[in-house]
């Protein structure tokens, strides 16, 4: 499976600085949420050891990013974080999809953990790019904090791409056959500061949640730490993944700049 060195990408024409990117904090729930393609920033100076050897760095991203492909499926498991209540809102999605990384295309489905009008918000989602999420009926399809979430995208042929997302907790699986004719050239596991109304949202504080196992294109990844990156928020960084676990297929993600323990193989 071909790989490109993610550490070089940072510093691509795409990179924006750490000042202009502008952070929603006020908006409710009747405000489109939307999960971006990956906005980059150059890695910070190594000044800590959460930073040395992760490849990347964005404002609305942070996780794992493998790039090369065709990528035609990806396959991911994850936990549904608890957000912490937040005088202002606070916006934070759990993802798989393919693209995004370096271009403007993505399909993906995950799960949505946000604090807005005094309580917390969870939900199932799918998206395909340009459109906003597609949000996955709550009362027939609950997500709760710490629920066991599944998710697969498989290029079935033709143009049409399969989005299923289970939730293995309550017992439930939402399928979906759509059309999609992105490039195919990055497959990633994300923890996100989703976009709403627009502007990318400050990022909830959701803790800590795991990404064990992913594949992709039916096989074991073959992550290293070069394909991790952080997120940074106003100069913060805010999201950091650990090192991937000793089978490569998987790791842990924390809000904060400190490197989490990665997961149990």
């Amino acid at each position: 499976m071909k790989k490109l060195a993610l550490g070089s990408l940072a510093v691509l024409a795409t990179s924006l600085c750490l000042t202009s990117v502008s952070f929603a904090s006020t908006a409710g729930p009747t405000r489109a949420i939307s999960h971006a393609p990956r906005i980059s920033l150059r890695l910070p100076k190594a000044t800590k050891s959460s930073t040395t050897s992760f490849g990347w760095a964005s404002s609305n991203w942070s996780g794992y990013a493998i790039t090369g492909g065709p990528y035609n499926s990806i396959t991911g498991s994850w936990t549904v974080p608890t957000v912490q209540p937040s005088s202002r809102s606070t916006y934070s999605s759990s993802w798989i999809g393919i693209d995004g990384f370096n271009n403007s295309s993505l399909i993906q489905t995950g799960t949505e953990q946000d604090y807005y009008n005094g309580k917390a918000h969870y939900n199932a989602w799918w998206e395909i790019l340009p459109a906003a999420e597609t949000v996955i009926t709550p009362s027939s399809y609950p997500v709760n904090p710490g629920d066991q979430m599944y998710a697969d995208i498989q290029n079935l042929g033709g143009g049409t791409w399969s989005i299923e997302i289970q939730d293995k907790t309550q017992g439930w699986t939402f399928t979906t056959n759509q059309a999609y004719s992105g490039p195919q050239t990055s497959a990633e596991w994300i923890q996100e500061a989703p976009t709403v109304g627009g502007t990318v949202a400050k990022l909830a504080n959701y803790g800590q949640t795991t990404f064990n196992p992913g594949t992709v294109n039916g096989v074991n990844p073959g992550l290293v730490t070069a394909d991790g990156g952080v997120m940074i928020q106003h100069n913060i960084q805010v999201s950091t993944p650990s090192v991937p676990d000793s089978d490569t297929d998987g790791f842990n993600v924390a809000y904060g700049s400190t490197s989490p323990a990665a997961p149990a193989s």
